[in-house]
């Protein structure tokens, strides 16, 4: 790798058998679908954080004001129609009439401009980096209308008005408190298909149907209940037994196997709560020594053995990356980056010449790696090979939301792993990630807390830009100094399998929102 050339270049929910009104052998509507979650949500408002396990949950209680079709394109959601300015600084957005809070108050533009304003903007890690600075103002001319006015021309925001990436909050309950702190955050009012019902903390999470939907004919389920079983494994054991009807990791082995019974519908997904095209990342703390030396960096990415972690760890089910924005987005992928390969001879010398020797005990460094039990083993793979090139990594296993917290909030790690999604669009999931207005106590914001001006303003002029050529030229360029630079360790392209019973239908899999239409074919 020519590191000095690229300076320019449960609880018994198997008890839900809810009984489904049957037209034609056609079950349209009734019924309960039980989803597999990996982990408990945390917390229930999806526009605080970025954290899947919070969106599994929560995108089906509230709304954004498009959503994003299986191409990850708008259509309507809260939103019924909008247009764009030739100009790409003003976005005008009609609403959807007679739409209703849970609680039953009228939703209207002030609940957008109030989400917009107070919360996304200051919490939503994604929408944060995309929209600070170059979001003028967002008006409410009236109940029914909201435009967003921008400082420049501003070519991704439909893509990122989804549930997942710019949820609706009720202005009624939030405005004047601590959102953060809010105990609604826990009891959630939504305009979604699913009101909240029930949380049993580390157990799972039940929704009811929510009868006065503005949407005709949705939803078509009585009841979703999210079942948390952090384990693929045991949760496809639940699947095969009927206690879970959707799995959102179906591990690798057990693909083909379902395949054959003929029972199960398997379908690659790239999408989901979260985002989509997803990297797993390790990241260092930069503003800790070593870890602020360039050639340190090089040195750890050269000693992990990537390729095994997509056998051992991603079962299969993914590939090595190649750069640091995904090749789901051709147009802004960098495809001409050189390979950096497993080499540990390679990893020992670049630590010698930055001058991390091994001392008496063949211990070159101790880094801590605090991690969330369900990515475990990535970090002990990385422990492993790092053990071999004198660094030594202590592996702090805790629960996801401590570890958020420790990571992103207290900022107290060395080493450290998230999913980082790209969505449909870099500015969505991958600015975030570097611009040095985001190292912010923020979860899954710039975790390694990355400063460089040129890429923040290569990340600027992307956004600014509404020619797709342009803004894919903009992108490549911060891909080489980000390659040069390491300030990420970019380890592997995921994707997954999502794996339910053949008799469900119209599952909406990329979606946060994966039940709004989903029904049961058959009486259960």
């Amino acid at each position: 790798m020519r590191w000095t050339v690229l300076a320019t270049c449960a609880v018994g929910v198997g008890f839900v058998l809810a009984v489904a009104a049957t037209v034609g052998g056609q079950a349209r509507h009734g019924g309960a679908l039980v989803i597999r979650a990996a982990s408990d949500p945390g917390t229930l408002n999806g526009a605080i954080t970025t954290a899947s396990p919070a969106h599994t949950v929560a995108d089906s209680i509230f709304n954004g004001l498009v959503q994003l079709d299986a191409r990850l394109q708008p259509v309507p959601d809260l939103a019924e129609r909008w247009t764009v300015a030739p100009d790409g600084r003003t976005y005008t957005f009609r609403l959807a009439r007679g739409v209703r809070w849970h609680d039953g108050r009228p939703f209207t533009s002030a609940d957008v401009k109030f989400t917009y304003e107070h919360v996304l903007l200051t919490y939503h890690a994604r929408t944060r980096a995309g929209l600070e600075g170059v979001l003028d103002a967002v008006d409410a001319p009236d109940p029914h209308t909201v435009v967003f006015r921008f400082k420049r021309p501003f070519g991704a925001l439909l893509q990122r008005a989804d549930v997942t990436e710019a949820p609706i909050l009720p202005r009624h309950l939030y405005e004047g408190t601590d959102v953060l702190q809010h105990p609604a955050n826990a009891v959630p009012v939504g305009t979604g298909p699913f009101r909240f019902k029930e949380w049993q903390r580390g157990a799972e999470v039940t929704l009811v149907k929510n009868e006065a939907y503005f949407k005709h004919g949705a939803p078509s389920m009585d009841l979703l209940v999210f079942r948390i079983l952090p384990q693929p494994a045991l949760a496809v054991i639940a699947l095969e037994r009927g206690e879970v009807h959707y799995h959102d990791t179906v591990p690798a082995p057990d693909v083909r196997r379902l395949q054959a019974t003929g029972a199960f519908t398997l379908v690659p997904a790239l999408a989901g709560p979260g985002g989509s095209f997803c990297i797993s990342t390790a990241f260092p703390n930069l503003t800790r020594p070593p870890l602020d030396q360039v050639r340190v960096r090089q040195a750890i990415y050269q000693a992990l053995n990537r390729e095994f972690m997509v056998l051992a760890v991603a079962g299969g089910l993914g590939r090595v990356a190649t750069a640091p924005i995904s090749r789901g987005i051709p147009w802004a992928h960098h495809p001409g980056l050189p390979p950096v390969r497993y080499d540990p001879a390679r990893a020992n010398a670049l630590l010698d010449e930055a001058g991390v020797r091994r001392g008496a005990d063949g211990v070159r460094l101790r880094l801590t790696f605090p991690v969330a039990t369900t990515q475990i083993r990535y970090a002990e793979v990385m422990r492993d090979n790092l053990r071999d090139v004198g660094i030594e990594v202590v592996v702090q296993p805790m629960e996801f939301t401590a570890a958020v917290q420790t990571v992103f909030v207290r900022r107290e790690f060395d080493l450290a792993f998230a999913s980082y999604c790209n969505g449909p669009d870099p500015d969505i999931g991958v600015k975030r990630m570097y611009v040095s207005s985001n190292i912010q106590p923020i979860p899954f914001s710039n975790g390694a807390g990355y400063r460089n001006p040129r890429v923040d303003d290569l990340f600027d002029a992307a956004t600014r830009s509404l020619d797709l050529p342009q803004r894919g030229r903009h992108y490549r360029d911060i891909q080489e100094i980000l390659w040069q630079e390491v300030p990420y360790f970019w380890l592997v392209e995921t994707f997954r399998y999502v794996g339910y019973p053949r008799t469900l239908r119209d599952v909406q899999s990329w979606s946060g929102n994966v039940a709004e239409r989903a029904y049961w074919s058959v009486a259960r």
